[in-house]
C-alpha cells in the first residue's frame, strides 16, 4: 500500500499530557453525529461568537483581505471579514463532519458534481491526475464528498498533537486511496504514475527553498513549485478542483476543470503563476469561504516590509 501506513494505537497516547487532545477528538465525534441541519446551526452560531471574539487572525484577515480586493471599499472590506470570521464556524464543524462523519451522513449530505468527463479522459489515456485546489474551509469535508465518487490520494503535513495525528490519518484513510507525507516525493510520484488521481493545494505559504515569487490577487506571494515538478516527473495532468458551499444550506458544489493546456512547461515561474491564477479564480467564487486568517503574505520580497 502506498503512502503513510495505517497509524497503530500506542500506549503512549493515554498519557496525561494527551487528555485534552482526547477530549477535542471526542468532541468532533459528538459533533459529526449531530443531524445535519444542526450541525450547521452549531457551525453558524460559533462563526458568530468568532465574528466578535478579539483575535489577531481578524488583523490577519483584514490585510489579506485589503491588500487582494483593492477595489472594494472599506465598508465592503469589512463586510467580507465578518463574513469570512463567520465561516471558520462552519469550518469547525465541516472539518468534524469531514474526519468523523458516517459514511450514512456523507452520503445525505447534498452535491452536485460536474467535470467528471475530464478525469475519465485521463485515465483513459493512462494519466495520473493531479487535482489541484486551494485552502477553502470545507476542504477537507469536499475531499471526503468527491472520494465518494472517485478514487482519490491526498498530501498532508503531519500534525504536532499525536493524538490528532493518529485519529485524523486513521479517518482519512478510511476513504482516501492513501495519505502521501509533504516530503514524500518519490512515493507521491510513483502513485501518479500509475495512474493514481492525488488532491493537492499548494496555496499556502510554506517558507520552503523551492519557494517562488508570483502573484496572487496581484501581490508577490511566496508560492512552492511543487505542481510544476510533480507534473513534470510524473507525467500527470493538472485538473483545477472547485468546490463551494451553496447557500440556504443547499450542499456543495464541486466541479473538476479541463486540464490546464501544455503544462507542465519548461518555465517552473510560468506554471506556478498559473497555478496561482486558477485558484484566484476558485476564491473569486466565494471569497468569503477562502482562509483569509492563513498569512499569505508572510515571506516578502526581498527588502519588502512586513505587512503583518
Amino acid at each position: 500500500m502506498p503512502g503513510a501506513p495505517r497509524p497503530s494505537f500506542q500506549r503512549s497516547l493515554l498519557a496525561p499530557s494527551h487528555w485534552p487532545a482526547w477530549i477535542g477528538v471526542g468532541l468532533l465525534r459528538l459533533i459529526a453525529r449531530l443531524p445535519r441541519g444542526l450541525l450547521m446551526a452549531v457551525g453558524r452560531g460559533l462563526g458568530v461568537l468568532i465574528q466578535h471574539f478579539p483575535s489577531q487572525r481578524r488583523r490577519v484577515a483584514e490585510v489579506n483581505i485589503g491588500l487582494c480586493f483593492p477595489e472594494l471599499s472599506k465598508q465592503e472590506q469589512a463586510e467580507l471579514v465578518n463574513a469570512h470570521l463567520r465561516d471558520i464556524g462552519l469550518m469547525m464543524v465541516e472539518f468534524a463532519l469531514g474526519w468523523m462523519g458516517s459514511n450514512r451522513a456523507i452520503a445525505r449530505t447534498p452535491i452536485t458534481l460536474e467535470g467528471i468527463e475530464h478525469l475519465e479522459a485521463a485515465r483513459a489515456q493512462g494519466k495520473g491526475v493531479l487535482l489541484v485546489g486551494g485552502h477553502f474551509s470545507h476542504l477537507e469535508l469536499c475531499a471526503r464528498l468527491v472520494s465518494q465518487h472517485i478514487r482519490i490520494a491526498g498530501m498532508y503535513r503531519r500534525m504536532d498533537a499525536p493524538v490528532f495525528e493518529w485519529a485524523v490519518l486513521r479517518a482519512r484513510l478510511d476513504y482516501a486511496d492513501a495519505m502521501f507525507d509533504k516530503d514524500d516525493i518519490r512515493g507521491t510520484v510513483k502513485y501518479l504514475r500509475n495512474g493514481g488521481t492525488l488532491w493537492y493545494a499548494p496555496d499556502q505559504d510554506m517558507r520552503s527553498k523551492d519557494n517562488v515569487f508570483v502573484p496572487f490577487f496581484g501581490v508577490p506571494a511566496a508560492t512552492i513549485t511543487a505542481t510544476h515538478h510533480l507534473a513534470r516527473m510524473s507525467g500527470a495532468l493538472v485538473i483545477p478542483f472547485f468546490h463551494r458551499r451553496l447557500p440556504n444550506g443547499d450542499g456543495y458544489a464541486l466541479r473538476l476543470g479541463a486540464p490546464l493546456a501544455d503544462f507542465p512547461s519548461q518555465d517552473a515561474l510560468d506554471d506556478t503563476a498559473r497555478i496561482n491564477a486558477c485558484i484566484e479564480q476558485m476564491v473569486r467564487e466565494a471569497p468569503e469561504q477562502y482562509l483569509w486568517v492563513h498569512k499569505r503574505f508572510k515571506t516578502r520580497p526581498p527588502g519588502s516590509p512586513d505587512i503583518y
